[in-house]
This record gives structure tokens, sequence and C-alpha cells, in this order.
């Protein structure tokens, strides 16, 4: 059985898990260096993980803007786990709990092979193409 928690304590179990998960995709699959995946905004952000069994199998976190939105980020799923809709699960959950909250709209950067994931949930491409650690990213946008 799959439960998601969520904390904006960098002290918790949850944002250590979220690391975790960060740490073995970013990091060790894909060759980002550590101090720019681990980086001065750890304590502004609210870290939400996806536990399947009891182990913490995805993540994703996320910052308020100035303007009443939320900025998500590092939206990660540990290789075994992939193809399962756990990573569109842990999204969905987190525009569910956005709405409640009465936020305006969510921004990410997605890296361009995982656009067609964001479309799916409702997701709009904005602005140019990019290059964040070596990887092609544009920004996307969904209005709540």
């Amino acid at each position: 059985m799959d439960k998601i928690k969520f904390s904006n304590d960098i002290n918790s179990d949850i944002y250590y898990d979220s690391v975790g998960i960060r740490k073995k995709v970013f990091v060790d699959e894909q060759n980002v260096p550590t101090e720019i995946e681990i980086d001065k905004d750890e304590d502004k952000c609210t870290y939400f993980v996806l536990y399947s069994n009891q182990q913490a199998v995805a993540t994703a976190r996320f910052q308020v803007t100035s303007d009443n939105g939320i900025h998500i980020q590092r939206v990660a799923v540990l290789k075994s786990f992939r193809h399962q809709h756990l990573g569109s699960d842990l999204l969905k959950y987190i525009i569910d709990y956005a709405q409640k909250q009465n936020f305006d709209y969510i921004i990410l950067g997605a890296q361009d092979h995982a656009q067609a994931f964001y479309i799916q949930l409702g997701f709009k491409v904005i602005g140019e193409q990019y290059k964040e650690a070596g990887i092609l990213h544009h920004d996307m946008k969904l209005s709540l």
C-alpha cells in the first residue's frame, strides 16, 4: 500500500528519505554534482515522499513563490519503481494539496525527456529551453 507524507523540517525522516532518493536518481544516475543537488534552499521547501510498503520510492519538493504559486522541484522516482504511475500519484497529491491551500499556480523546470509526463497532468511548456546541471529543461506551468 502506498502512503504520501510531507514535511518542511530538514531534520525529519521524510526529508532524509527525500534526499536519499534524490541522491540515487540525480547524483548517481544523472551525474548531477551533490553541491548542485543539495542546495541553499533546502530549509525553505516542503518535502513530499511516497512510500510503497514502507519504503521511500518517490519524492518531490516545493517552494512557495512571492506571487502565491508553488515551484515544484526535485521530482524523482527510484529506478526499480518507475512506470508504475507513482510519480503521477505523487504529483496529483501535490496538485490537490496546492489547490486546497488556495495557491494560484504551479511552476516547475522539467527535464525535456519528461515533458510528456507533465503535459498529461495538465502542465504547459512556457519559456525557452535551458540547461541545468548539463540537462536540457523547459519551464512548465499549471494554473489552479
